[in-house]
């Protein structure tokens, strides 16, 4: 009868604290926008918009809208080893989306540039990450003005390999006097740190959080935090802090570059995302 009574104190104080905890959340955050991906087929064109092609890193992947769609309630990127042709291919040119005459794989990657931005406040993401060799998933943002870096850059969560070392790095980035040369508060911890607490870890949902306000970033993995930016070192040569300014959300797999080689891998890979939820103070 002790054992039982004790069973029921124990339950109804952890339920009581999780009472507490969830009232507190409610009175100090609103949620102000959400994509539950509980449609059934393309992402919301009303939040997303597509990226296109070759895009940036010199990566193997070629962009395309087909390789997005919800699903059961989530949103899959799917990774796959198909050929594409380049049309922009042209051999009399140096850049290297021209020198490419084909795509040996696709993906997609999506953000909500120009549709739905923030400034400050709480960015949650349910996701499930492939970690095959290759791979490159990310959940990431970018301001709205200037160009890259100086525009502010935060990464979530990216995964790839550092030193042929599966690794989850959750980092910020602004500009420098250098054209197109970033100043970088990364943080990086390798997969293992993760697959030593659960062997399971890759087969699950995680949820990436990035707390935003005028003074800090914190970047937290599962209420973990990873990384924490002082904004008052965010500055840009021009004197402009990028962190002050709105931010548009993306989500993509790239393939190859940083992933690793990807020409062994078992396709597709999938990267799933359960949902998307930000939330500014009340």
């Amino acid at each position: 009868m002790k054992i039982y009574t004790g069973y029921y104190r124990t339950f109804l104080l952890s339920f009581l604290c999780f009472l507490l905890s969830a009232s507190a959340f409610g009175q100090k955050w609103k949620l102000v926008w959400s994509d539950e991906f509980n449609n059934t087929g393309k992402p919301n064109e009303k939040f997303w918009s597509f990226e296109k092609g070759f895009v940036r890193n010199e990566e193997l992947q070629w962009y395309q809208a087909d390789n997005a769609y919800c699903k059961n309630g989530v949103l899959v990127i799917e990774g796959r080893k198909e050929k594409v042709l380049n049309p922009g291919y042209n051999k009399e040119q140096t850049g290297w989306k021209n020198q490419r005459e084909y795509a040996e794989y696709t993906s997609s990657s999506i953000k909500t540039e120009g549709k739905k931005e923030f400034l400050y406040g709480r960015v949650e993401v349910r996701a499930k990450i492939p970690v095959a060799s290759g791979a490159w998933p990310a959940i990431w943002t970018l301001g709205k003005e200037m160009e890259w870096p100086s525009c502010g850059e935060v990464d979530l969560m990216e995964f790839y390999r550092i030193n042929n070392v599966p690794s989850v790095l959750a980092n910020a980035a602004w500009g420098t006097k250098t054209r197109w040369k970033a100043k970088w508060d990364g943080s990086n911890k390798p997969l293992s740190y993760f697959t030593k607490k659960d062997p399971d870890w890759a087969n699950k949902f995680h949820i990436w959080r990035m707390d935003w306000d005028k003074d800090f970033i914190r970047l937290y993995l599962d209420s973990e935090l990873l990384n924490e930016i002082d904004l008052s070192q965010s500055i840009n040569q021009d004197g402009v802090n990028p962190f002050h300014q709105p931010q548009y959300l993306l989500l993509n797999l790239a393939l190859g570059g940083n992933g690793g080689d990807p020409s062994q891998t078992k396709y597709p890979l999938t990267y799933e995302i359960d949902y998307v939820r930000i939330y500014q103070q009340k």
